[in-house]
């Protein structure tokens, strides 16, 4: 890369942080010292002790600065050591006019060595260190959250997303059940993870991990404490409706021998850092062949999922609460309304009624509701797309992995968050061994969303 692009990098990330050093930040003189450390990593000046003690260095000076400091430090990585466009473009031309003889090959290597990114000795030599890997995956998270302040980062993130990928292939991953023996220091991982269901308690975590319910969980082999996606299963006797019932802390513990059905009640990706990263699909996979193989009574693999955008499509298509909400169903819901002191005589009233959560706490209000809002969610798991695919990430997750939607539950989470985001509705998405091939061939090639007769029918508009 010539003097005068470095020259002009170096001067925008000066402008970008001043030229005195801040708390967290870097100075010039700090960046140009930067700047020359990364320039030994690429010469790989000293050989491999020292290469590694520069990258702690780095990685140190990284890990003491604010995001001024961090964005300035990523954008140097990924404006000043990317490929020559001089050395790529003679490279294209030797290629092109070597097309159709003996030296095609050849030149189709040097071509690919010169499009070959200083970034990545870089980013290897960090991966190289002790705790590498947790390092650079942090480091992508950095990434993703500051490129929108500067879009010169994206070519370092997708250059790191493929190395990840790689290093993180499902193959290097270790499946592990987490047990109520489990070191302490894991099980407090699962509570600072859980994204789906919080754990209140270390009696709400044991009570996760009773007999009748397991949890599993991928590993890799240079992060062994830090549980990089994770499913947490219920062994009932059939399809579960509600989350509270299934994490009732007081309710009995189920004969797990007697169980038919394995509920997959919450899957918790744990590193921003591999956001692109797939894996979850396989954990599945292997956790079903585990649980078959432990229990052999097993016969339904199931999820109870959230339906996280529902409210937020609704609050986008008000005219779909006039589609599904008609007269009969309007005057039911204002008989029972008038307990809050409001008056319904339109959807867009029953909208606003549902506002606040006020309405969840009258029992009869709450039936009256039910058949308007079972609709409405069946209408969006059908019609709701971004493109072909499900604007909902979790149905596009398990409709990708050959589920179908089996049955809208009502009411089934009431907790604040489960009313925040679909007004207390769930979703069974139900893995059938026999159609999961059919299925995940369908999503992938047409994007066809497979459910079942009930949901299908519930869309529909009497």
């Amino acid at each position: 890369m010539s003097e005068g692009i470095v020259a002009r990098g170096i001067e925008k990330v000066r402008k970008l942080l001043g030229e005195r050093e801040t708390d967290g930040g870097l100075s010039a003189r700090k960046l140009a010292q930067v700047q020359e450390q990364l320039k030994e990593c690429v010469a790989g000046a000293g050989g491999e002790i020292s290469a590694r003690q520069r990258a702690v260095r780095l990685a140190e000076t990284y890990l003491g600065l604010g995001d001024a400091g961090r964005l300035a430090f990523l954008r140097l990585i990924a404006t000043e050591f990317g490929p020559d466009p001089k050395a790529v473009a003679r490279a294209h031309e030797k290629y092109q006019a070597a097309i159709g003889n003996d030296e095609q090959w050849a030149a189709e290597s040097a071509l690919r060595a010169a499009m070959r990114s200083s970034r990545l000795r870089i980013l290897t030599q960090f991966n190289a260190m002790p705790q590498g890997v947790k390092f650079l995956v942090d480091l992508r998270a950095d990434l993703l959250r500051l490129q929108e302040k500067d879009p010169a980062l994206r070519a370092l993130d997708r250059e790191l997303e493929t190395r990840l990928s790689a290093w993180f292939d499902v193959g290097f991953l270790e499946l592990q059940r987490i047990s109520w023996n489990s070191p302490a220091g894991l099980l407090e991982k699962l509570i600072e993870y859980e994204a789906v269901h919080e754990i209140r308690s270390w009696s709400d975590l044991k009570n996760r991990l009773d007999s009748d319910r397991r949890c599993y969980a991928f590993f890799h082999p240079r992060m062994p404490m830090e549980p990089l996606i994770f499913v947490e299963v219920a062994l009932v006797e059939e399809l579960a409706d509600n989350v509270q019932a299934l994490l009732d802390e007081k309710a009995p513990v189920f004969d797990a021998q007697r169980a038919k059905t394995a509920i997959f009640y919450s899957i918790s990706n744990t590193q921003v850092g591999l956001r692109g990263v797939s894996f979850g699909n396989f954990l599945l996979k292997r956790v079903v062949e585990d649980l078959k193989r432990d229990f052999p009574r097993l016969t339904t693999f199931a999820t109870l999922s959230p339906i996280p955008g529902l409210r937020r499509w609704l609050d986008k298509n008000p005219e779909l609460w006039d589609q599904v909400f008609n007269k009969e169903m309007l005057v039911r819901v204002a008989r029972h309304a008038a307990e809050l002191g409001a008056a319904i005589e339109s959807a867009e009233d029953v909208r606003k009624l549902l506002a606040s959560n006020e309405w969840a706490a009258q029992p009869r209000l709450v039936r009256a509701l039910q058949p308007g809002l079972t609709r409405l969610a069946a209408k969006y798991f059908l019609t709701a797309k971004s493109g072909d695919r499900p604007v909902d990430p979790v149905s596009r997750f398990h409709l990708g992995n050959g589920a179908r939607i089996e049955r809208i539950n009502y009411f089934a989470d009431t907790s604040e968050n489960g009313l925040k985001q679909s007004y207390g509705l769930m979703v069974n998405y139900l893995y059938d061994p026999d159609s999961i091939e059919k299925n995940v061939e369908a999503f992938s090639r047409e994007g066809t969303v497979v459910t079942s007769g009930a949901v299908r029918r519930a869309a529909r508009d009497d």
